[in-house]
């Protein structure tokens, strides 16, 4: 009767914490996606100040070595799903960089408009 009171116990404690868990790994996906999206936006910036024009393609950052590899997005969990957006006014084929998936963050804000 005891055990059976303990692991009652137990399961009612960790229904209330598995909330929690879920949004603590999603707030850390958050941070490392912010990071990986501003170290690949840096190695654009840095690429045009050089070349004075923007890479034609993400992999053009790792042959001229701005990056060693491309991040793994952390929700498509995938390094070969960053959505590209091309300069509007310069030449070049990657002005911007995104998210390959279509969730939604915490703040509401899909990650692929971050």
């Amino acid at each position: 009767m005891e055990m059976a009171i303990v692991l009652a116990i137990l399961g009612v404690l960790l229904r209330m914490a598995t909330p929690a868990l879920q949004r603590t790994i999603v707030r850390t996906r958050e941070t490392v996606l912010r990071q990986d999206l501003a170290a690949l936006r840096e190695a654009i910036d840095g690429y045009f100040a050089d070349h004075k024009r923007y890479p034609d393609t993400l992999t053009a950052l790792i042959e001229k070595h701005y990056i060693r590899k491309l991040p793994v997005d952390p929700f498509t969990r995938r390094p070969d799903t960053w959505v590209t957006l091309a300069p509007e006014d310069a030449e070049g084929g990657v002005w911007d960089v995104r998210s390959g998936t279509d969730f939604v963050g915490l703040d509401g804000k899909a990650y692929n408009e971050w």
